[in-house]
């Protein structure tokens, strides 16, 4: 497991809201926080350190924050912050700019800036959910002019490389659980190539980025097209390639130079079995048939599957799920 995880409900009710301002002020830059609801607070979060990126997942009741011109006098990290709305409303003011954000919106702000942000009246206390990242400006290889363009500006999460942006954000709150602390630093590194890559899409700069960053965004935006699309068994190399309009031969030097020794084939087929052992172990899934979440991961041929499936994990996927059951009966030990 990666991260820290803070649950409003393992502290006592009374000191709830000042005990998540002040995990809040270990992820964002110093700001004033008041909420309608402080007395009886409710608020969940996970802060994972990527290296030196700050990835907050968090849900709460509504809240209003606020970083005035003295707060960054007296204390300016040199950070860009990023927001991801995931669920109900939020307004932003900054830069001269003020948005309404709704569900798959992102926003934009500098820590060098004064801004608030608050919940549109009337919420009462339905829960906010979204995702904070807080990186160092010095690792955007984009000119701060150019950044600012984007400052306070509504921006859409729901395509192109804010799609793949929001997908990874939000799974990497689902993975968290299996990550583990050495994957941390790898994962900082994609999330800035990342984070770059929109940044530059959306400014229509991407020839600011260097040649590496580009690359790296490009691999990752082609394994996110991959995962998306394990479940259709005609994903081929051959069809990964037309999709994003390169040879076949390219996919292939670019696959080899990210992850040497291993072929896009072989990537595919490992992540099909692996999405398949994952549903076997699932007791919810325990009465669907094992021909059924075959083929939900593109897997069609039985006898391909079983073969594939003993050469990953020793067991064929009738024995790995009478194991897996009968350690769930038993429980924890």
């Amino acid at each position: 497991m990666i991260g820290t995880v803070f649950r409003s409900d393992d502290v006592p009710k009374e000191h709830r809201f000042e005990y998540w301002g002040e995990l809040m002020h270990r992820a964002i830059a110093p700001s004033h926080m008041s909420s309608l609801f402080a007395d009886d607070f409710w608020a969940e979060q996970r802060l994972l350190e990527l290296g030196p990126v700050l990835v907050w997942p968090t849900s709460y009741l509504p809240t209003r924050f606020r970083r005035t011109e003295k707060l960054v006098r007296q204390s300016d990290p040199e950070m860009y912050h990023l927001s991801l709305v995931l669920g109900g409303g939020l307004g932003f003011e900054h830069v001269g700019r003020a948005e309404a954000y709704g569900p798959r919106d992102l926003w934009v702000s500098d820590t060098s800036r004064p801004y608030e942000v608050h919940a549109p009246a009337g919420l009462g206390r339905q829960v906010l959910t979204g995702v904070g990242v807080d990186f160092p400006k010095a690792l955007l290889p984009l000119a701060p002019s150019r950044v600012q363009q984007l400052l306070g500006r509504r921006l859409s999460g729901r395509e192109g490389v804010g799609a793949l942006l929001t997908g990874f954000l939000t799974g990497l709150e689902q993975q968290a659980d299996v990550l583990t602390p050495s994957d941390a630093p790898r994962l900082g590194t994609t999330l800035i190539d990342l984070l770059s890559a929109w940044f530059a899409q959306t400014l229509e700069a991407e020839d600011a980025l260097p040649p590496e960053t580009r690359q790296r965004a490009l691999t990752t935006r082609i394994r996110a097209f991959i995962r998306q699309n394990l479940h259709d068994p005609e994903l081929t190399p051959a069809v990964i390639a037309d999709a994003h309009h390169f040879s076949l031969s390219y996919l292939h030097r670019i696959f080899k130079e990210d992850t040497p020794g291993e072929t896009v084939a072989a990537w595919i087929r490992a992540q099909r079995i692996e999405g398949a052992r994952r549903d076997l172990a699932d007791p919810n899934l325990g009465s669907t048939p094992i021909h059924t979440i075959a083929t939900r991961w593109g897997l069609v041929r039985a006898p391909d599957f079983t073969r594939a499936f003993r050469s990953a994990y020793g067991l064929s996927p009738t024995e790995y799920r009478a194991r897996e059951q009968a350690r769930a009966a038993r429980g924890p030990q």
